[in-house]
């Protein structure tokens, strides 16, 4: 099941991407998560409406070093527990949507990543149970200004731009994350290939080991780290993160 939200005139709604008659539409809901959702029976044609962000975070956690063949990458050990930092909900933009190079980088780079949305408050929960505190997945462009990275002693500045986090189109429930395809396109080129069975880290070890750090509130994301390929954006690129049972994020840069 595809959850979007999407604007509509002036309204802003979450609703369902369903067929009909061979035509994708957006049945509406009511809600603001998966635990208050009911439909209102109001239904458009997905061409008619503007896809947003598919959540509003109260924040964005990420994961770094957690694939096997990015740690291999940059000649890095394997680290013994997740390595997470944050992303203020302010670097949040939708499909579609310009990501902004700011005048301070010089270094801009993409990082394709699968995104795991939290569907009720969630604190201290086993790895066994976390599934049941996961609303779905999702497409993630971790954004970076890779010098800025470099020179700071902490990656707050470098990853917390405004437009840094791209997020969407959608978010799919019933999805077995263990072993997908993800790729990253700078405009008609594929920079980046692996599979989600790289992760040193499983999606119910992560959302367990942030747990019980921070109180996790309904659609907050955490970001599950990138995989080997990262590498710098230029203004004019367009930027495009896949994921098998997903879809395709596609996100303009400039500066």
């Amino acid at each position: 099941m595809r959850t979007v939200r999407f604007q509509i005139k002036d309204r802003v709604s979450y609703g369902l991407v369903e067929p009909r008659a061979g035509v994708d539409t957006v049945s509406e809901l009511k809600g603001a998560h998966p635990e208050q959702f009911a439909l209102t029976g109001r239904v458009y044609p997905l061409s008619e409406v503007k896809l947003l962000a598919p959540v509003v975070p109260s924040k964005v956690v990420c994961i770094g070093l957690n694939y096997r063949d990015h740690a291999r990458e940059m000649a890095l050990a394997i680290p013994s527990e997740p390595v997470i930092f944050l992303k203020p909900p302010s670097c949040i933009v939708g499909p579609g949507e310009t990501v902004v190079m700011p005048p301070q980088s010089n270094d801009v780079q993409y990082e394709a990543e699968l995104a795991i949305v939290i569907s009720r408050e969630t604190r201290k929960v086993l790895p066994e149970d976390a599934d049941k505190y996961i609303w779905g997945f999702t497409c993630f462009n971790d954004v970076t200004a890779r010098d800025l990275q470099a020179k700071d002693s902490q990656w707050t500045r470098a990853k917390s731009f405004d437009t840094f986090g791209p997020v969407g189109p959608w978010i799919v429930d019933g999805l077995d994350p263990t072993d997908l395809e993800i790729s990253c396109y700078r405009n008609d080129q594929r920079v980046q290939h692996s599979r989600t069975s790289e992760f040193i880290f499983s999606v119910n070890e992560m959302v367990a080991y942030v747990s019980e750090i921070m109180t996790l509130q309904p659609g907050d994301i955490i970001s599950t780290g990138t995989p080997s390929g990262v590498g710098p954006v230029a203004a004019g690129d367009t930027v495009t993160v896949e994921i098998q049972g997903i879809g395709r994020l596609e996100n303009p840069f400039r500066r």
